[in-house]
């Protein structure tokens, strides 16, 4: 058969010398020991946190020694494509403190652009164009029709799916019948003409699951599709070659895949990259281990976790436990350095799968937040309201000097132990919204109607806005005593039944009259920022 005829006819015109794009993409010039790594997502507007667990692994592998990370959109897939998607995932990822080095959207060393997969449609093409002429591809005619009926056979008979051995019908045409074909307007694809034998071994290092043995690849895989553009297959091992990408991390359903990528490389002659195939994430399910499902756990979406308002460093010190098992020890010796600092490892990250524990992530985030000052509680809760808050959030901070009190106050600043009330700012918003908002409902009183008017009655004729909090305390025992309460802890304790109850009743009444709930942080000090106006009116509204 003459293949470069049948080339010319397949995919007719004049295409660069593939020596060409090996000094147009050169090896970057980069220090000894660096990693070139990438993200290559497709535009389909969905990211998730496993986008997020492979994103910092691949950041901090690329960084940590001086290389680069960049972001390469896979979008031969048209009918996936989302408008806004890859905006979507620089916003996301960015949020998070992953900082790409180039890319789509992005910019950087154009050497290496496009970043977009559809962009580099002569590169695919040229490559098919020489398989082709050596032999090593072929153009296949088989129909929808005809493709789902030969697995609905495999399947039948328990054999492997797939286009191969006697099942690739289209693989050994004859000249004659390829012709008569593409004479009728027929539409084909173009697939690899596989050299591999099952029956072969092929051993394999992975940079996290160590060494690995896998079979040789026998399937004709499509390479170039009816339309002209590539399948991710064939574009990627072209594409991670020219933009010089040396390591490739991705999840562990990719093994599958990994005798047809050997094989690529192979017959392409490109060096193989390193992989490093990395675990699912699981969720405990009851009794049994699940992967996280885009159906039924809403965090598995990176948008849940900015609607949420986590706190960045908080999400990435926990992506950062469930990839290399010896961070957690690192980070309680060193709570408070720089993340960079902690020497990543592919061969530390786990060869099962890790378990995401929401709770777990709700700690850390308490622990992250209680460590900012106030100013930098303030402005990590205006970028979120910004985004997602309501118009009366937005509100809050137009008074900056009074946000301040509120956060010094409920995170603890001044005191003898920091507060950890906070887990997200959706949470800290909800914490602290009676210093703004009057509560629409409020806990219930441990004492009755009668009681309660009596309480709030002597503390509007007692009130004093001027007094400081021992002398503001002295009042309120003084209520407690003339309504038949304890005025000193040690006295109820040494004869309950003698009293109504202790002073501690008699403030969480004035608590939650001015509140709305039963436990808040120092109450003089709520009232002295709500402001005397305010605390009246609320107590008023409570009789």
């Amino acid at each position: 058969m003459d293949y470069k005829a049948l080339a010319e006819r397949l995919l007719p015109g004049n295409y660069p010398d593939l020596d060409s794009y090996e000094k147009l993409y050169p090896p970057r010039d980069l220090p000894k020991g660096a990693q070139v790594t990438r993200l290559a997502p497709s535009p389909t507007g969905f990211i998730h946190l496993g986008n997020l667990f492979s994103a910092t692994a691949d950041e901090r592998l690329a960084h940590q020694n001086g290389g680069v990370l960049y972001l390469r959109i896979e979008d031969t897939d048209l009918k996936r494509k989302v408008d806004g998607a890859v905006e979507a995932v620089i916003s996301a990822l960015k949020y998070f403190d992953i900082k790409f080095d180039e890319g789509a959207e992005i910019g950087g060393d154009e050497t290496y652009a496009p970043w977009y997969q559809r962009q580099r449609a002569e590169i695919y093409r040229a490559f098919v164009k020489h398989l082709i002429e050596i032999g090593r591809a072929y153009p296949c005619f088989c129909t929808e029709d005809e493709l789902t009926k030969l697995r609905e056979e495999q399947t039948a008979k328990k054999e492997i799916t797939g286009y191969y051995g006697k099942y690739a019908k289209c693989r050994n045409l004859t000249e004659e019948e390829i012709y008569k074909n593409l004479d009728a307007g027929k539409p084909f694809v173009i697939r690899l003409r596989s050299m591999g034998n099952p029956e072969n071994k092929i051993k394999f290092h992975d940079e996290i699951k160590g060494d690995v043995t896998v079979t040789e690849n026998d399937q004709d895989v499509v390479i170039l599709k009816s339309d002209g553009i590539p399948t991710y297959h064939f574009a990627h091992a072209i594409d991670d070659h020219f933009m010089r990408t040396t390591l490739v991390i991705r999840g562990e359903e990719w093994l599958a895949s990994l005798p047809i990528h050997i094989e690529l490389f192979h017959v392409l002659g490109f060096e193989l990259p390193h992989y490093a195939h990395h675990c699912s994430l699981m969720k405990q399910d009851g009794e049994t281990r699940r992967k996280l499902s885009k159906r039924k756990d809403p965090e598995l979406s990176l948008e849940f976790y900015r609607k949420e308002g986590y706190f960045p460093r908080a999400v990435k010190v926990y992506m950062l436990t469930l990839l290399n098992s010896n961070f957690e020890e690192w980070y309680l010796k060193n709570p408070d350095k720089p993340l960079e600092e902690f020497k990543f490892s592919a061969e530390k990250m786990s060869k099962s799968g890790a378990l995401f524990d929401l709770d777990k992530l709700n700690d850390i985030s308490k622990n992250e937040l209680s460590k900012l000052s106030a100013e930098e509680m303030l402005d990590f809760l205006k970028v979120w309201a910004d985004e997602f808050g309501t118009a009366a959030q937005k509100s809050w901070f137009m008074d900056r000097e009074k946000m301040v009190q509120v956060l010094t106050l409920c995170m603890g600043i001044g005191g003898k132990k920091r507060r950890k009330d906070f887990t997200t700012a959706s949470q800290a918003m909800d914490f602290i919204k009676y210093f703004f908002e009057r509560p629409a409902e409020v806990d219930e009183y441990r004492v009755d109607g009668e009681t309660k008017r009596a309480i709030l009655h002597g503390f509007l004729a007692k009130y004093d806005p001027k007094d400081d909090a021992q002398s503001w305390f002295a009042k309120i025992k003084e209520i407690a005593a003339e309504n038949g309460f304890a005025a000193e802890m040690k006295d109820y304790k040494l004869a309950p039944d003698s009293y109504k109850g202790s002073v501690a009743d008699v403030a969480e009444v004035l608590r939650i009259a001015t509140t709305g709930k039963a436990n808040t942080p120092d109450l003089w000090t709520i009232q002295q920022i709500l402001g005397e106006k305010e605390t009246k009116e609320r107590v008023k509204e409570q009789i």
